[in-house]
């Protein structure tokens, strides 16, 4: 009887083995499920773009409206509309270009007097880029990628292209904080061209922010940010979002600059993110 009881024993052993070996690393992990890795994520509307990277054969589009009032002068438009779309091996393609409307009452541009920067308006240059995952999977409680972009020489309206290449790059962190929370942070650099000359005047990035459910379908985002070189601009930005299908997130969002140069600059806004493919 014993006997029989053992071989009874091996033989389920040994049905289940193959089971159990055909779970890949994800399958085992134990955050799968938890809501901050599975709920959709954006990188907008704030400074902060998420360490999340989509999945191969994923897409989704992320634009909004983003009024921009600053201390002095006439307020304006910002249009920002970004497709991202999700490869193999973890990586990510984006494509985004940005529209800035005209101040009102700012001096048309002529040959001889072009606009001031603060008047410009039309899409600005084309920017193309890539997030790459470095986690082990997608769904770790850590989560950490790298952006790197730049935007496209000759593109845009005629008073916003560039000449040059001009490159950027982030490290994006995420640390999830229970199952529903999740900080954010992302440490950059940009540049206008290619030169050391550019290198030189470069501009550094840096953001922390915090995700936050209030519901089951809405949540709250808050960031601080940092921008400059010799010169800084620090600011904050909070935002409410909701989410009336898993696939579909809009976020209303205001923001403000709170020293440096564009201290006292305001922001407010809407948007919307749509993902497709699972």
């Amino acid at each position: 009887m014993r006997t029989t009881t053992l071989w009874a024993t091996a033989a389920l052993l040994g049905a289940a083995a193959p089971a159990l070996a055909q779970n890949t690393p994800e399958e085992n992990n134990p955050n799968l499920d938890a809501p901050f890795v599975r709920n959709l994520r954006a990188d907008r509307p704030g400074q902060t773009v998420t360490a999340q990277v989509l999945r191969a054969g994923q897409f989704q589009l992320e634009a909004g409206a983003l009024r921009q009032l600053p201390r002095a002068g006439a307020a304006g438009w910002l249009l920002a509309p970004t497709l991202r779309i999700g490869f193999f091996n973890g990586m990510e393609l984006r494509v985004s270009q940005p529209y800035q409307s005209l101040a009102p009452g700012a001096p048309a541009a002529t040959a001889d007097a072009p606009l001031l920067a603060p008047a410009r308006g039309g899409w600005a240059p084309l920017v193309v880029g890539t997030k790459l995952m470095l986690s082990p999977n997608y769904d770790t409680r850590t989560q950490v990628a790298l952006l790197a972009e730049t935007a496209v020489p000759g593109t845009g309206a005629p008073t916003l292209k560039q000449a040059h290449w001009a490159p950027a790059a982030r490290l994006l962190v995420s640390e999830q904080l229970g199952q529903r929370f999740g900080l954010e942070a992302n440490l950059g650099f940009g540049q206008q061209g290619l030169t050391l000359a550019d290198v030189e005047a470069g501009q550094f990035l840096g953001t922390l922010a915090l995700n936050g459910p209030l519901g089951n379908r809405a949540g709250f985002f808050v960031e601080g940010y940092t921008a400059g070189r010799t010169d800084w601009n620090t600011g904050a930005t909070a935002g409410l979002y909701w989410r009336p299908q898993p696939l579909l997130r809009l976020d209303l969002n205001t923001g403000r600059v709170l020293g440096g140069p564009a201290a006292g600059t305001a922001t407010a806004g809407a948007g919307l993110a749509l993902r497709l493919g699972r």
